[in-house]
């Protein structure tokens, strides 16, 4: 049988087990749906679909929001099913109101181990400590004015404000 990747994105509302129990009705009805197209007579009975990958990406923020949501329950799946099966798959998922998408591909092979999503995930993880964080621009911890700024510290070395002043009044004269 062909094999499948299908990632879908539940809503944020939904707990982790809501998701699980959504990939666990796919794993149950893809299992029923090979009655879809049964064997004809003389011919050796078709294997069952299945589920051969099984990954929970977490709750991540979404590029944009989709039906008012700004974060979804990403699942993985990866698939050995009829074409009928995974038409009726997605159908389901459609008919879903707790998933806001979904995708499915067809692979030639399903990949062992983790996805690039989780391997990357697990060295954001490693990386650990990096240091004492840098102190502020200033050793008090004071927040920059508008007469900080470096501009204007150096028209006062320059000149003293009192003799800028003095040619300012000179020229308004």
């Amino acid at each position: 049988m062909p094999l499948y990747e299908t990632v879908f994105i539940a809503r944020n509302d939904v707990t982790q087990q809501q998701v699980e129990a959504i990939a666990d009705a796919i794993g149950i009805q893809l299992d029923t749906d090979r009655g879809i197209a049964p064997a004809a007579e003389g011919e050796e009975p078709r294997p069952s679909a299945s589920v051969k990958k099984r990954e929970y990406w977490g709750l991540r923020s979404l590029a944009y929001r989709i039906k008012k949501n700004r974060k979804g329950h990403y699942m993985l799946l990866g698939l050995d099913a009829a074409p009928a099966s995974i038409l009726e798959m997605e159908r389901q998922l459609s008919l879903n109101e707790d998933v806001l998408r979904y995708m499915t591909i067809r692979v030639d092979a399903i990949e062992e181990g983790q996805s690039a999503i989780l391997s990357r995930k697990s060295d954001d993880r490693e990386r650990g400590f990096r240091g004492p964080k840098p102190a502020g621009r200033f050793d008090s911890g004071r927040k920059r004015g508008y007469d900080d700024r470096e501009e204007f510290r150096a028209r006062e070395e320059v000149a003293p404000r009192a003799e800028r002043e003095d040619f300012r009044g000179a020229v308004e004269e």
